[in-house]
């Protein structure tokens, strides 16, 4: 895809030209979601507008189109994977609720105490707690496989995972982590060597390489619709006929019904058996849309763009001394996970949505594999096909950027002073009024992160835990005799402590009386900060305040 291609196929993305904070959307979180372009959003209004009626069940005319195009959309995932029969694709609402459904359909009525679940440390969390309530209710156990040093399942300990008493083995086929396929072929042999059967979780995969269920002889295959630039709410159970033809219904309702009445029910075949209720038909139709716009771009094949992409940011990651990758060598998509020594990932991805890049902080719902790296979290970066090079560009030119300023001590509104004044509160809005652009506002808080004094890891309990903070955040109480009160505070990323340091000098030496009058919200409205934090970090600072006014209550 030459330059001219990408920004005629970046036209049917309309998110891409809004612009975040002030700044041109850098969207590099399509590990979490993709954007859609305008085809997929176009088919599900006109769903709504001309042809709008529940499918299977009417004699009527609008009925009959919509039924045609919602089992045509099944036909179409189908063809995707490479399935044998249309009726071994059952629609969900995602890839958690397929895995559900196994476990609860299959899981719950195969498995006993004499078996063993295996999993591997790579496994997203809707790959691991659905199993672990079956594990618990049949006695079964779970068995974890390793990975080795590049970050993929390591083939050469299979065997002593996978033994006689194995029935069922789930992973992924690239971790939403790592961003490196798995050696499936000799997982699933593995498997079927001692008669267990197989579950594969193709979300990051799907629509970014090609999928044959048949080559791959899996049982099971489950993804989203809206990772591969499709709805949210659609998903893709993928199973062999004759497996689920063996799997008792998962739930009941319209539509999977045969015949009812109080002498005994009776079910309809596959794959209606397992869709009960009115389904997300304008979703499955966009999804077909979707399918469609993936074939005509060859989106889920190797291009060059999507090569290049992958090359240059690996390499541009590479050359900063601070990135450290969570796994050695490059990943086979475009989806890199790192941490920077000495700096929180969330401090790292609020600066950067102060940039107008999005990017996914934290764990990942991969907290088992946190812990197998032994990281708290991390950041990811996860590319798509209408990203460009130059947004790489900018993407590592801001992330040099934040490494630089976090060592900057200039211009920095000093503690101290702080304490100096007799209104410390107008201080900072005296402060704050002078900056205008989110960018600055969002440095001066990371400055102000940096004057906090630490809390002793003493005063870190679940006492002085701030519930509600999306990062871990502590806050002590002193009240003094004369009836003022102080706190301290900590959290272990730079933006909350700036965000503390700004409601600590609201209340700081305040009575009870006058911190309950006092007014938060207007005083953050005219500090400029609510509109530009996330609800999630909004709802922290929040959280802080909550904490003190209940101190003091």
């Amino acid at each position: 895809m030459n330059s001219i291609e990408l920004v005629n196929f970046r036209a049917n993305f309309p998110i891409l030209f809004e612009k975040v904070n002030e700044k041109a959307l850098v969207y590099f979180d399509n590990g979490a979601t993709t954007q859609k372009p305008e085809i997929v959003i176009k088919t599900e209004k006109e769903y709504y507008q001309q042809f709008n009626a529940n499918v299977h069940r009417a004699a009527h005319q609008l009925s009959a189109q919509a039924t045609s195009a919602f089992e045509s959309a099944r036909n179409n995932v189908q063809h995707l994977l490479h399935a044998r029969h249309a009726h071994e694709i059952i629609w969900t609402k995602g890839t958690t609720e397929s895995i559900n459904l196994v476990a609860q359909s299959w899981g719950m009525n195969n498995l006993t105490c004499d078996d063993e679940i295996v999993l591997s440390y790579a496994e997203h969390h809707a790959n691991i707690v659905p199993w672990q309530m079956v594990a618990e209710k049949t006695g079964a156990k779970i068995k974890v496989l390793p990975l080795d040093k590049t970050g993929i399942i390591d083939v050469d300990k299979i065997t002593r995972i996978i033994t006689k008493n194995t029935k069922l083995v789930c992973c992924s086929h690239i971790s939403n982590v790592i961003g490196k396929i798995n050696p499936l072929e000799k997982i699933i042999a593995c498997a079927k060597t001692v008669g267990a059967k197989t579950l594969i979780d193709g979300a990051q995969a799907i629509a970014n390489i090609p999928v044959n269920v048949q080559k791959l002889d899996c049982d099971f295959y489950v993804f989203s619709a809206h990772k591969m630039y499709g709805p949210t709410g659609v998903g893709v159970l993928y199973g062999k006929a004759e497996v689920l033809n063996a799997m008792p219904v998962y739930q009941t309702g319209g539509e999977m019904i045969k015949s009812v009445s109080f002498t005994g029910t009776s079910f309809h075949e596959l794959p209606f058996k397992f869709e009960a209720g009115t389904p997300n038909i304008a979703g499955v139709i966009a999804f077909s849309s979707a399918i469609d716009f993936i074939h005509q771009f060859a989106l889920n094949q190797a291009d060059e763009h999507k090569q290049n992409l992958n090359d240059y940011c690996y390499q541009q990651l590479s050359l900063i001394e601070e990135v450290q990758l969570l796994a050695e060598g490059k990943p086979d998509i475009p989806l890199f996970s790192f941490i920077i020594a000495g700096h929180h990932q969330k401090d790292i991805g609020s600066y950067l949505d102060a940039e107008g890049i999005a990017v996914r902080v934290g764990h990942h719902c991969a907290m088992p594999l946190m812990e197998f790296l032994s990281v708290p979290g991390c950041i990811r970066v996860s590319l798509a096909s209408y990203n460009s090079l130059a947004e790489i560009d900018y993407f590592i030119a801001s992330l040099k950027r934040y490494i630089g300023i976090t060592s900057d001590t200039d211009n920095m509104i000093c503690v101290d002073k702080l304490k100096t004044k007799e209104n410390e509160t107008q201080l900072l809005l005296d402060k704050f009024t002078q900056v205008k652009s989110w960018d600055a506002k969002h440095r001066e808080i990371m400055l102000l992160g940096k004057t906090l004094p630490r809390m002793s890891k003493e005063l870190r309990t679940d006492e002085t835990l701030i519930t509600g903070c999306e990062s871990a955040a502590w806050l002590t109480v002193i009240p003094s005799s004369t009836g003022v009160f102080t706190f301290s505070a900590d959290s272990d990323a730079k933006i909350i402590r700036g965000l503390m340091v700004i409601v600590l000098a609201a209340f700081n030496n305040k009575s009870a009386e006058q911190i309950l009058a006092f007014d938060i919200d207007q005083y953050f409205q005219e500090l400029g900060l609510i509109q530009h934090l996330s609800p999630s970090r909004g709802n922290g600072l929040l959280a802080i305040v909550k904490k003190i006014k209940q101190a003091v209550s």
